[in-house]
């Protein structure tokens, strides 16, 4: 098509002939016998000439004295024109001096075509580009989200005692009746827990726990007496703590678990302290405690903080609440103003990067650990409040109000 514009439609017919004829006699028929029948602005040479039809494409197949074919005509006029044209075209009864008959098979929008065709190699770039980069980026998600998840549930010994994975290097061990005690006590941050699965202790335990220390984490109730017996008969336990009276240890919100266990654990100086949300960082906290480590005096400022949090703004508490599901286990930040509206939803690996366009922020709450880099970018962009499941080493450096899930009574 010579000097044409953009070809919007392909005009396409096939044609029987009663005779033998050649690619020549059907364009020639065409131009001819369609010449004049819509007067001369629409004569096909003329269209030609003006770039409103392109070369006129013909197919004959010839056989026992007979042609049949098809003809395709770009154009680049309306769809009304190129309407007229086909049915002129449609009149045709000659070729030569044979009977022939011409009909439409259909008329194409070229854009639409071209547009699906776009469409599916955009989609194409996409997917080759997303292979590529993901791989990329793969690995940090998969940390930051391995980071956010609490210990893992495992067993141990002959008898496959539940237990967390934590039992194997820590310094001491809770013992609590069952494997839903260890999985709540996983959810609250503890990945040091077994189950000792009933009144008759396995010897595993008294392996487990040679040259440990121990605390006994038992059911508010009388069966748990019994098995506190048993348990003092076989192990050497160094305090003995309970669920609320007629409360199982299952039951107790995260909140209530590290309630108790830190106020156990404060009575020995040399044990283990959790903190937000990492056994093995809390650990550390208690340890450092002991020489009167700032680090620790500041988990502890936070936690009065929360409970104070509670009775002062329980709009920040609530709101936590409701966007916790909605972001667990996504790898998602949501950004909430002073109002508690949401002013901004994305991906944890780009908070920091993003963190300036949520104006007015005050509340940020992830899927994710909090670092001090993290808390460096909120401090920048005005925020306040920062909730995630865990937090990294941090430094007293600003006035933002650190949180984990589990301080605020949040299942992870």
């Amino acid at each position: 098509m010579p000097n044409t514009g953009i070809v919007k439609y392909h005009v396409k017919l096939k044609f029987e002939v009663d005779g033998l004829v050649e690619k020549a006699d059907i364009i020639g028929a065409i131009f001819g016998q369609t010449e004049g029948l819509l007067g001369p602005e629409m004569n096909l040479n003329e269209l030609q000439k003006v770039s409103k039809v392109g070369r006129i494409e013909v197919n004959v197949d010839t056989k026992s004295n007979m042609a049949k074919g098809d003809a395709l005509i770009p154009m680049s006029t309306d769809i009304s024109t190129a309407a007229l044209i086909a049915a002129a075209i449609e009149s045709i009864d000659k070729v030569g001096p044979f009977q022939a008959k011409f009909s439409l098979v259909g008329i194409d929008d070229i854009r639409a075509i071209k547009k699906k065709i776009i469409v599916d190699r955009a989609k194409k770039i996409v997917q080759e580009w997303a292979t590529k980069t993901i791989s990329e980026g793969e690995e940090m998600l998969r940390d930051v989200y391995d980071a956010s998840k609490p210990g893992k549930l495992t067993t141990f010994g002959n008898a496959q005692l539940a237990c967390g994975t934590g039992v194997f290097d820590s310094s001491y061990i809770i013992l609590v009746e069952g494997r839903a005690d260890v999985i709540n006590l996983l959810r609250a941050g503890f990945d040091n827990a077994i189950a000792i699965e009933g009144a008759k202790i396995d010897e595993s335990v008294t392996k487990l726990t040679a040259g440990k220390k121990v605390v006994a984490f038992l059911d508010g109730d009388r069966a748990a007496d019994l098995i506190l017996k048993e348990l003092q008969g076989l192990v050497k336990i160094d305090k003995v703590l309970r669920a609320p009276p007629g409360k199982e240890v299952e039951e107790c919100t995260p909140l209530e678990i590290a309630d108790i266990l830190k106020e156990a654990l404060e009575s020995k100086p040399d044990q283990q302290t959790p903190s937000h949300h990492q056994y093995a960082k809390s650990e550390r906290k208690q340890q450092k405690h002991d020489t009167g480590d700032a680090e620790y005096r500041h988990a502890s400022r936070e936690d009065d903080f929360t409970k104070q949090l509670m009775q002062t703004r329980p709009e920040i508490l609530l709101t936590v609440k409701e966007v916790f599901p909605l972001i667990n286990e996504t790898l998602e930040a949501v950004v909430l103003d002073d109002t508690m509206k949401t002013l901004l939803k994305i991906p944890v690996s780009e908070i920091i990067k993003r963190l300036d366009a949520a104006e007015g922020g005050k509340l940020l709450v992830m899927d994710g650990i909090v670092t001090q880099r993290l808390i460096d970018a909120a401090d920048r962009a005005g925020i306040e409040f920062v909730v995630g499941h865990r937090t990294g080493e941090l430094k007293k450096s600003n006035e933002i109000r650190v949180m984990t899930f589990s301080q605020i009574g949040i299942g992870v």
